[in-house]
């Protein structure tokens, strides 16, 4: 299937370029599965993922993007809805470890599926709907705060060198 590039608006940007290591997350996670990596290796990885990065994101996201919408947006409650599933799952290979590899499985799928829905649909939505005024505030607050995530993890399983 031939897409054509979406053109994202200048202050989505940076959300964008965190939702391509979210992708690159879940298939960090498929990659691990395929090469028979113990899910307790791609547990510590996950872990550290959503903890260093992903649960930062969501809050960047829930407080400063969503809001730029009406909170009843049947968008904005299928993005918040998806935020709390990934949470519960995240706190599931917290306290479940013996499902550990469903939990990874559900997670990498969940993600990949959200993220595809941000990106193709609400950002969109969002860039039709809002006036310019209000996404260059938006860039300018993402602007002044937003750090990009740098993956520091040295067990690199992902990698056909290790």
């Amino acid at each position: 299937m031939n897409r054509t590039p979406i053109r994202r608006h200048p202050s989505l940007v940076a959300l964008s370029k965190d939702h391509h290591f979210g992708l690159l997350l879940c298939w960090k996670i498929r990659t691990g599965f395929n090469r028979g990596i113990s899910p307790g290796r791609m547990q510590n990885y996950v872990q550290y993922y959503f903890s260093e990065h992903l649960f930062d994101h969501f809050a960047w996201e829930e407080r400063m993007v969503f809001t730029l919408l009406d909170e009843q947006d049947p968008l904005i409650k299928k993005a918040l809805s998806q935020h709390r599933k990934l949470r519960k799952l995240y706190n599931q290979l917290e306290s479940k470890p013996e499902k550990c590899e469903v939990s990874l499985g559900l997670i990498e799928e969940l993600l990949e599926n959200h993220i595809r829905f941000e990106e193709r649909e609400l950002f969109n939505h969002i860039q039709e709907v809002c006036s310019e005024a209000a996404l260059d505030k938006l860039g300018n607050e993402i602007n002044n705060e937003h750090i990009s995530f740098k993956d520091e993890w040295n067990d690199v399983f992902w990698d056909k060198k290790k």
